[in-house]
């Protein structure tokens, strides 16, 4: 069963994460310090939706594979809910007409072995601007369909998603 945690505002939803149990999900408004791989800052103001969902110890050991299963219930979900054509850019990004509009970051927990994985999620829903340095190469939901979207509902719904998919590999 799944437990939802929220906060107004952290630092990391993965790295407040990694204290939670599997089937967890943590949900902030806003992150002051998102990352994406390698450590990238992960612009997150408020309107955005940014989790992170708690996975239980699997076999999984290549983190691309949940990443790409991550990707694709992301990509599945704006389909289905907004009509829009997003696409699948490996290893971790769902693109909008070119820009990104989700980043993806999975992350094993280990100690003598994986302990558990964690899966962040961050995107570009209700954001209306981006700083000058993400205006070529970011976009959000709000930007393309004109209208805001219910953080919510695509939460829920890309959640259910990926525990579908998921409980058959875990």
């Amino acid at each position: 069963m799944i437990s939802i945690k929220r906060f107004k505002k952290i630092s990391s939803t993965n790295e407040k994460a990694k204290g939670f149990k599997p089937w967890t999900v943590l949900v902030a408004e806003e992150q002051d310090s998102g990352y994406g791989r390698k450590g990238s800052q992960w612009f997150s103001p408020k309107g955005g939706l940014y989790f992170s969902l708690v996975l239980p110890k699997s076999d999984i050991h290549d983190l691309q594979t949940l990443t790409v299963l991550t990707g694709f219930a992301v990509a599945k979900t704006i389909k289905d809910n907004f009509k829009l054509e997003p696409l699948i850019k490996l290893p971790n990004d769902v693109l909008i007409n070119g820009k990104k509009v989700c980043g993806i970051l999975t992350e094993n927990i280990i100690g003598k072995e994986v302990k558990f994985s964690v899966i962040g999620i961050g995107l570009n829903t209700n954001t209306s601007s981006f700083p000058p340095d993400l205006r070529e190469s970011a976009t959000s939901l709000k930007l393309e369909l004109k209208k805001e979207v219910n953080n919510e509902k695509i939460m829920k719904e890309i959640v259910s998603q990926l525990e579908n998919q998921l409980k058959t590999i875990i």
